[in-house]
């Protein structure tokens, strides 16, 4: 039955995480005019410096609200008993560096691994937006 749960739980959040994600994005387009025609028009000058930095801090504040909701799961369910080693276990599982050293209950170990897999999709997509947006912006 626990395995169940966490196989629940990790598509619950894995698609809660995919959600928060393109909502994210989808944002971010928005509000930084990331359309194919404003992407071209900008010549390479500060401007689009600026707007890349701008691009990239803001996919790092959604991969950091990701990584927050993990933790807050993992507070809410008594697996990591503060809220900063939840976000440090969070992290590193996130980013595929591997688990540290807090323990973790096997109740739960699942959906951490599964975290990792969450993370790596999410920054691959990123990443994804992130080149397709400046290959327009540099080779107009």
């Amino acid at each position: 039955m626990q395995l169940i749960i966490q196989i629940a739980a990790a598509y619950l959040l894995t698609i809660a995480m995919t959600m928060v994600h393109a909502v994210g994005v989808v944002l971010l387009t928005k509000l930084l005019r990331l359309e194919d025609s404003a992407l071209r028009a900008h010549r390479l000058d500060l401007g689009a410096f600026a707007l890349l930095i701008s691009m990239a801090l803001s996919l790092f504040a959604i991969h950091t609200i990701e990584i927050g909701l993990f933790a807050l799961f993992y507070l809410a369910t008594g697996a990591i008993p503060d809220l900063e080693q939840a976000l440090y276990f969070s992290t590193s599982a996130y980013a595929t560096l591997g688990h540290p050293d807090i323990p973790f209950p096997a109740a739960w170990r699942l959906v951490g691994a599964v975290e990792g897999l969450v993370g790596f999709l999410l920054i691959g997509w990123s990443t994804a937006v992130f080149v397709t947006d400046m290959n327009k912006l540099l080779r107009k």
